[in-house]
């Protein structure tokens, strides 16, 4: 049975600056309602992760509005939330019980930022042996300063860290290949 997961699509990172001076897929979250409502109509099983923040300041700390997600995404009463502090959707919260309680062997994972939680969160889920498909298209990625300070554009840094998933880790594809094959 295949789960979608959603990470992090809270409105702390809706905007640049925190972050990164950039951001590439602008159209991210809308993708990821396009993904979520397929699968409520279909009746397949939803799991919304929350980055609680240990960090005062991070506009994710569970005291501040934009930890909240991002509407189009909110969860349903009955879909369960996974609240993290740390970048794995796995470290410190039940997600891999819940999701072997249910029978589930394959996850789709799409949402915030590929750099950080995506990848490690799909990391992570492949290594634990759940079949993984990334949306690349309904994930976004910041830009860097590089070690030596130069500047790394926002769709290069997600083109990395893709390539880096993809085979390995992750099937890639995009929200409409997705929503043709569910």
């Amino acid at each position: 049975m295949t789960a979608l997961l959603l990470i992090d699509i809270q409105k702390g990172i809706q905007e640049t600056g925190y972050y990164g001076e950039e951001r590439n897929n602008p159209q991210a979250e809308e993708n990821c309602t396009k993904i979520l409502n397929s699968f409520r109509e279909k009746g397949l099983p939803i799991f919304h992760v929350q980055h609680c923040s240990t960090n005062p300041g991070s506009p994710l700390h569970p005291s501040k509005e934009t930890h909240a997600f991002y509407p189009g995404v909110a969860p349903k009463n009955e879909e369960p939330v996974i609240q993290k502090d740390v970048n794995s959707a796995f470290i410190g919260t039940d997600l891999e019980q819940q999701l072997q309680q249910k029978g589930i062997d394959k996850v789709v994972i799409t949402g915030l930022t590929t750099e950080h939680c995506i990848s490690t969160s799909t990391r992570m889920a492949a290594n634990l042996g759940f079949d993984v498909t990334l949306i690349s298209d309904a994930t976004a990625a910041f830009s860097k300063k590089g070690i030596d300070g130069e500047f790394i554009g926002a769709n290069m840094v997600h083109q990395i860290e893709l390539a880096n998933l993809k085979d390995e880790f992750a099937t890639i594809k995009d929200t409409h290949t997705l929503l043709s094959e569910l």
